[in-house]
């Protein structure tokens, strides 16, 4: 079974920057990373001049947050962790079941974590989500993928916490990505069209990797 995924937007408030990465990188994380049932973990950075300013993403294990090893650690948090989770403007945690994973041709998941990621989010009524899959599948997804520097393409559906409902994960060599022709063209597509006039709801996020965990 495919992992799932924990999706974490914060933004450190009035916590001291330096002190909010020490915390993450040295302590959060790492015990995440030592916890079973949890995978790869990266931290990206906005460049969207957006806020929340930060993601987290962590692969887990279906059933990983509900087990009692997760649970240990909210137990076990130091001062530190209490104090600073306590102060965050933003702690927006998200769960996703995956849909569907694709890679470029030559990309590997062997390949070291993509510089630039791509988090898009939307919702759309129930009578659109047969088109909108076939739309993923068929066209947009061998679009993108197809891009000189787009690396992979995953899709997720929201099983907790608050957000559009389905999100599509891209990693990338470079923001230059965006100047690509084919980009341009699986943007504007009369199939792609149809699907974003029926969007209730929309998230369109761009961030560079911070740092990766495994």
């Amino acid at each position: 079974m495919a992992d799932d995924l924990l999706f974490v937007y914060s933004s450190p408030g009035t916590v001291n920057l330096a002190e909010f990465t020490d915390w993450y990188d040295n302590e959060h994380a790492v015990n995440r990373v030592a916890t079973p049932g949890f995978g790869a973990v990266a931290r990206f950075r906005a460049t969207d001049g957006v806020k929340p300013e930060w993601l987290a993403t962590y692969e887990i294990k279906p059933g990983t947050l509900e087990t009692p090893a997760y649970k240990a650690l909210a137990q076990a948090a130091s001062d530190r962790e209490k104090r600073i989770m306590s102060s965050l403007a933003t702690l927006d945690r998200r769960v996703y079941a995956p849909l569907s994973d694709a890679w470029a041709d030559g990309v590997t998941p062997t390949t070291a974590p993509a510089p630039v990621l791509l988090a898009v989010s939307m919702s759309v009524p129930d009578e659109i989500v047969p088109d909108m899959e076939a739309h993923y599948a068929q066209e947009h997804f061998p679009m993108l993928l197809a891009t000189p520097g787009w690396r992979r393409a995953r899709r997720f559906v929201l099983t907790a916490g608050t957000g559009p409902k389905y999100l599509s994960l891209h990693e990338l060599e470079s923001a230059a990505v965006f100047d690509e022709p084919g980009y341009r063209a699986a943007l504007a597509t009369p199939w792609r069209k149809r699907i974003m006039n029926a969007v209730t709801s929309r998230e369109k996020r761009v961030f560079e990797l911070y740092r990766s965990f495994s």
